[in-house]
């Protein structure tokens, strides 16, 4: 009889694993490429919440930086940060201090409601400002002609919108769970993907987070957006990515790096699986890092052999 339970429960056992794959290993990386860039980066990291002001809302800015800022002469590039509805940077703070960690001087504005992307793009300017600002802390350290920007949820479409007001002065775009049409309401601004004529963007969002950002496009459903949409939107010709973490619902970017200590519910798997690729992703577009470009190329990247963290991928990186 015993012999018989211990049969049953590894049975069941392992179909829970099969069902739940991302739920066992908390979308910890399995390529070489992930692996490197999931690891902290060489820089000790210094947050500096409301240390400079003001965006045109007249919010203060947050900062995640290297602490040794321009050693050995090395210019950092920046990266803007948007948050999500009612959010804070804090809300994030595991993750931008891992971005810090790989030598990026991020840049938040206190704005919670970023959808229009003028606050985020405000704080990239302040950057460029500071740059050239004997008083700041910032002083000729930051490499002004590479700037990128990150959001999420309300603040992923902010800095879509940010990067198109931008001109060209943002080079890069990652959105974490954009979404849907159908949430933009009381006045914020959707993001466009068909306005995107330069630069380049990554799109990403959790399998379970059905109800905000949807993976695919429900053809039962005309108002609905979802991440496969807005990435078909982006005119040919413009560099793009896109993928779906599996098991993360919408405020898995919140762990920190646990769900036990998330910042924000639903959560399923917490950070991990954000902090691998979106680095790498940066690394590659702001630092010329050939090594991380061999993750994104399209059909044979490392992105695509990852089974157990990604799917519905798609990419034109060449």
């Amino acid at each position: 009889m015993n012999g018989v339970r211990r049969r049953c429960l590894s049975t069941l056992i392992l179909l829970a694993a099969s069902l739940f794959p991302a739920c066992n290993n908390h979308n910890l990386p399995t390529g070489t490429i992930e692996k490197k860039y999931y690891a902290p980066g060489p820089w000790a990291v210094t947050v500096s919440p409301g240390m400079y002001c003001c965006d045109s809302q007249h919010n203060k800015f947050d900062f995640y930086y290297p602490t040794n800022l321009g050693a050995n002469g090395f210019l950092h590039p920046i990266i803007t940060w948007g948050n999500g509805t009612f959010g804070q940077a804090s809300g994030a703070d595991y993750f931008l201090k891992h971005l810090a960690s790989w030598g990026f001087v991020v840049v938040a504005t206190e704005d919670s409601f970023t959808g229009p992307g003028q606050t985020i793009l405000d704080a990239a300017n302040f950057m460029v400002q500071a740059n050239n600002d004997s008083a700041k802390i910032f002083y000729h350290k930051l490499n002004t002609s590479q700037i990128g920007a990150v959001g999420h949820s309300q603040g992923a479409g902010g800095v879509g919108n940010a990067l198109i007001k931008s001109g060209g002065t943002i080079k890069t775009a990652v959105l974490i769970e954009p979404p849907a049409h159908k949430w933009c309401t009381f006045g914020v601004q959707c993001f466009d993907a068909t306005k995107v004529t330069a630069s380049s963007v990554f799109f990403i969002d959790g399998s379970s987070d059905l109800l905000v950002s949807p993976p695919k496009q429900d053809p039962g459903v005309t108002t609905e957006e979802s991440i496969e949409k807005f990435y078909n939107d982006v005119p040919a010709g413009v560099p793009k990515l896109k993928g779906t973490l599996i098991g993360p619902d919408h405020n898995d970017l919140s762990g920190q790096p646990s769900c036990q200590t998330a910042k924000a519910q639903p959560c399923v798997n917490g950070v991990y699986g954000y902090l691998g690729y979106p680095t790498a992703w940066f690394m590659d577009q702001l630092q010329g890092d050939t090594y991380a470009h061999g993750a994104f190329v399209g059909g044979t990247g490392e992105i695509f052999s990852q089974t157990t963290n990604w799917e519905y991928v798609a990419s034109t990186i060449q």
